[in-house]
């Protein structure tokens, strides 16, 4: 495909996504099923097009002072890509092109209004309706960190020491750039790629199917390396989801003690057992939402329950960044709402003295700072406990707060709780 062409794909994916209300990679793979001459390298193309227009969907609108589209591929491909005045209106009078530039999108795309004096929300490109939770959260530092969210992410992997050490898997991925990730010693990271790119296919290579490495954001890894020295306890997963941070907490416990790994969706669960294998845990157990009461007997037996609350999820806009847009006060309110039952029931089985860690990743205090406020007035049993890692990420409370801007992480929260004995 010629860029025309590919510029034409993109504002196309962007219309689907806004009209039929689609997520990104749905619509991505519904113009790839129909563009069967597109390449790999024209598939990547689109999508990284596309997926840095809706990481600055607000500011890219403003800059153009227009809200189509199109307007804002024109001005990714201006102010995010680097292309000069000359290279767009060439691949835009392409015949398979989206239209030569109007007088209009020359002006704007030669001048682009400026962003300084611009409403917060727009410098920062979030929806206006979370202004006041932007705010409370990080106060005038709300504009540096939504820009933050609007960078690519690079590919973080943990290393499994299960299997291997840092220094074999460094050796191994050599040739896909991978470095130290500082902070944590098993946390490894590959550089986000070009816009036009495809990221490092670290999944097909021999010694991820040999379980040396898993891939997860550092900002995981270190919501996960809260739960300290594990080794010899009885931990409880309690929303597992796939599995990465049960399989970081197995990892911990060097496959001692006992790991239980629960979600109230089988669905999600069904990745977890043969990931387990590939990383040689040997002290997972399962317990499914299919079988009738499956913690039964576990209550109040647990040293720590891990809970990976369900929330937002503002904290991966990095990595789905169509996520920030379709995020509305309803779909807020339902994960509010899960959290408070999540918590309620996963407290039932931490032993006395045994602790409780809770994790979400999301930035609003709603999700976070409020439901530990709101559970611990429900439940006298436990106290809050300050963390006692990583100093430099945790809040005045002593909890977890991890963003790109100040981690190079995901935006992730932690905070920990600890049962009365």
């Amino acid at each position: 495909m010629r860029d025309g062409g590919r510029i034409a794909a993109a504002i196309q994916v962007l219309d689907d996504i806004e009209l039929r209300h689609k997520p990104v990679r749905q619509a991505l793979k519904t113009w790839s099923d129909g563009a069967r001459y597109a390449g790999s390298k024209d598939r990547a193309w689109v999508s990284g097009l596309v997926l840095d227009v809706l990481r600055r969907n607000r500011s890219l609108a403003f800059q153009m002072g227009e809200e189509s589209n199109r307007a804002r591929c024109l001005a990714a491909l201006g102010l995010i890509w680097d292309w000069d005045l000359e290279r767009i209106a060439e691949a835009c009078k392409d015949p398979h092109g989206p239209a030569p530039l109007t007088d209009a999108e020359i002006r704007s795309l030669t001048s682009p209004a400026p962003l300084k004096g611009a409403k917060a929300d727009i410098q920062g490109d979030y929806p206006d309706w979370i202004e006041a939770s932007m705010a409370r959260t990080f106060g005038q530092d709300r504009v540096a960190e939504g820009q933050a969210f609007a960078q690519r992410a690079p590919v973080d992997l943990r290393v499994n020491r299960l299997k291997s050490d840092s220094y074999e898997v460094l050796k191994a991925l050599e040739g896909m750039g991978a470095e130290p990730a500082g902070i944590l010693p098993d946390a490894l990271r590959i550089p986000a790629p070009a816009a036009a790119e495809r990221a490092a296919a670290v999944e097909i290579h021999p010694s991820f199917a040999m379980g040396w490495f898993e891939v997860q954001d550092l900002g995981s890894q270190m919501a996960a390396a809260c739960a300290g020295d594990l080794k010899g306890q009885q931990v409880l997963d309690y929303c597992a989801g796939g599995g990465g941070k049960t399989l970081a907490l197995a990892a911990a416990m060097g496959n001692s003690g006992k790991i239980y790994a629960y979600d109230s969706d089988a669905r999600r669960m069904t990745d977890i057992i043969p990931r387990a294998t590939r990383a040689g845990v040997t002290n997972l157990e399962l317990r499914t939402p299919l079988n009738k009461e499956p913690l039964a007997g576990l209550e109040e037996t647990m040293d720590l329950v891990f809970v990976d609350a369900p929330c937002t999820g503002s904290g991966t806009w990095r990595r789905h960044p169509d996520a920030k847009w379709r995020l509305s006060p309803d779909s807020l309110q339902r994960r509010l709402n899960e959290q408070r039952k999540v918590l309620d029931q996963a407290s039932v089985f931490v032993k006395p003295g045994g602790r409780l860690i809770y994790v979400t990743c999301s930035i609003f205090a709603e999700e976070n700072e409020d439901q530990l406020a709101a559970f611990l007035e429900r439940n006298t049993a436990f106290k809050a406990r300050k963390l006692d890692v990583f100093p430099d990420h945790l809040t005045p409370q002593g909890c977890l707060r991890l963003t790109p801007r100040k981690a190079g992480t995901d935006g992730f929260f932690a905070a920990l709780l600890e049962r009365k004995p």
